[in-house]
């Protein structure tokens, strides 16, 4: 069993992610701004700033994994490249794997073609900065990072999310850069997303590289 801190842990994928990992069994830290309604027993629940690399160095002391699954918006929309930095450092200074919630638009539809966020003319013009803001961690921010940060950015299908909850079906399909269903767009739950996540923290095949949770 892994020691695993989720950074953004009482969000939709973090809840998720730190549910799943505590049911195998992991030793689970969550760092949020805010305690959930209803914690679970077995995690450790850390209330802090993610902006704050000492509030970051403290929740990953002693921990073999870092889960990072924080959203740019709100407090974040202007500092979540800069917060992903200093995180990516500190993982990489202690050894640490880091996996990473990312999100649709940084896949592709086909192998070599150009990512979907090349295109967001049908998207609303209120989430483009956002959506950017994600994507340029795997386009930019994570692959310049040095060789001896091992990543993983796990980016989930298109309808992911709380105001499509979608159903929990016990299983997943796993694709690289390239969406599972490039056409239109595919959906998982974010109890199957947690579920393939996890599945690729214990199983470790996966680095510096990006990957394709989808129904």
């Amino acid at each position: 069993m892994s020691r695993i801190t989720v950074i953004g842990g009482t969000g939709y994928a973090g809840s998720a992610i730190v549910a799943e990992a505590a049911a195998r069994g992991h030793q689970v830290t969550a760092l949020s701004r805010s305690l959930p309604d209803a914690p679970i027993p077995s995690v450790d629940y850390v209330q802090g700033d993610a902006a704050e690399e000492a509030t970051l160095s403290a929740a990953m002391e002693g921990t073999d994994v870092v889960v990072a699954a924080l959203a740019p918006r709100g407090p974040l929309a202007v500092t979540f490249r800069d917060v992903y930095s200093t995180i990516a450092r500190l993982a990489d200074a202690a050894g640490l794997p880091l996996y990473v919630v990312g999100g649709y638009s940084s896949l592709r539809p086909a192998p070599g073609a150009a990512r979907f966020v090349t295109d967001l003319s049908h998207i609303p013009a209120e989430l483009h900065d956002e959506i950017r803001a994600g994507a340029a961690l795997i386009i930019e921010d994570l692959p310049a990072t040095p060789p001896t940060l091992d990543w993983v950015f796990v980016s989930p299908a298109l309808r992911f999310g709380a105001h499509m909850p979608g159903e929990r079906l016990g299983r997943y399909r796993l694709g690289d850069d390239v969406a599972v269903q490039p056409q239109d767009g595919g959906a998982i739950s974010a109890e199957d997303y947690a579920l393939g996540f996890v599945d690729l923290i214990e199983k470790g095949d996966h680095h510096r590289a990006q990957v394709n949770l989808c129904h």
